[in-house]
């Protein structure tokens, strides 16, 4: 089971629904599909404003920080899963090579007993694929909390009334003027932010 490429995945797309839902308003707004890399001055009279959350994702170095966290969990999830299986899958090699030899009534308790047991393993994996989850799910509201608090501080800072989000996974804006792209600046002040 590929748990680390799914987690890692699914936090990407929550982390970025997040963002998005965060950022956006109901109206309706100009969009872009720019991609500046550098901070861009927006000038004082933009009161609506764009971050790529793409780019915000990938350089945001709390995100990265979570991001190989979950990894490193769903890795060692995964070997603990792999060596229970293991250790199952010798006792039953183990079991059918006697089982010509062991009387009925030991051959049934035993075969109940290794179906007990791999009930039992299902359960753990289930048990360990939701506690992952959930982990993920706590992460991703610290990660939209995070960027909403910083970017509430920022916008009022900067005086702008807005500021949306561009994603290419959900290309919501569909073009904006690459002046009102403050990801980079965004970007810089979130990684300050985070060292302190």
């Amino acid at each position: 089971m590929k748990i680390t490429t799914k987690l890692s995945s699914i936090v990407t797309a929550a982390a970025i629904i997040s963002v998005m839902s965060a950022c956006q308003d109901k109206g309706a707004a100009p969009s872009t599909t720019a991609k500046s890399e550098t901070p861009t001055a927006v000038s004082a009279s933009e009161k609506i404003v764009y971050v790529n959350s793409d780019s915000l994702l990938t350089k945001y170095q709390y995100f990265k920080d979570v991001q190989t966290k979950l990894q490193g969990k769903a890795k060692a999830a995964q070997q603990d899963m792999a060596s229970k299986a293991q250790a199952y899958q010798r006792e039953v090699a183990q079991y059918q090579s006697q089982a010509n030899t062991l009387p009925a009534d030991q051959r049934a308790s035993t075969e109940e007993r290794l179906g007990r047991k791999q009930q039992e393993l299902q359960a753990y994996q289930q048990n360990a694929g939701a506690a992952l989850q959930t982990e993920e799910a706590k992460e991703n509201e610290k990660l939209y909390d995070r960027i909403a608090e910083y970017l509430k501080t920022y916008a009022k800072k900067k005086g702008f009334k807005m500021v949306l989000s561009y994603s290419k996974a959900n290309p919501t804006i569909l073009f904006a003027d690459e002046s009102l792209d403050v990801t980079s600046e965004v970007i810089i002040g979130l990684n300050e932010a985070y060292k302190k």
